[in-house]
């Protein structure tokens, strides 16, 4: 499956897509990035005087790349219009800040998949290759 084949896969749509490209993806991970527009609305309230991406917003950017497009890619074509998804767990560090105009990429690394739950160690860096945050994701595609 292409990588754009993925994206378009994925149930999101702007403002709540998170994921710009996919660098690299195979059975054992996902390499993906994502670039914070300015003018996204959580800015507007998440600190006045100096915005800052919420810790949630970059716990979703983790997963549609590293659990969900990793996912879509390992059901192939058994992925459909009526796979459900679910996130089941998450255990975030978070670790530094991330600001508007941010890139970020996301390095994702399969720990297992089996009876329809995807459990995945997952990095989210800045531009400098520095971790923002990382832990682990875990989510069903049935």
């Amino acid at each position: 499956m292409k990588k754009e084949e993925i994206i378009s896969k994925l149930p999101y749509c702007k403002p709540f897509l998170f994921v710009d490209e996919i660098i690299h993806i195979d059975s054992n991970g996902v390499v993906g990035s994502f670039t914070f527009d300015e003018n996204l609305d959580f800015y507007k309230g998440h600190f006045r005087e100096r915005p800052v991406t919420p810790g949630v917003i970059l716990t979703e950017v983790m997963a549609q790349i590293g659990l969900v497009c990793l996912g879509i890619f390992l059901l192939d074509d058994s992925f459909n219009k009526n796979t459900a998804i679910g996130l089941t767990s998450t255990d975030i560090e978070f670790l530094k800040p991330v600001f508007p105009k941010e890139k970020v990429t996301v390095v994702s690394e399969k720990i297992y998949f089996r009876f329809g739950k995807l459990k995945c160690k997952v990095l989210l860096k800045n531009q400098n290759n520095e971790v923002v945050c990382s832990g682990t994701i875990a989510g069903m595609l049935v």
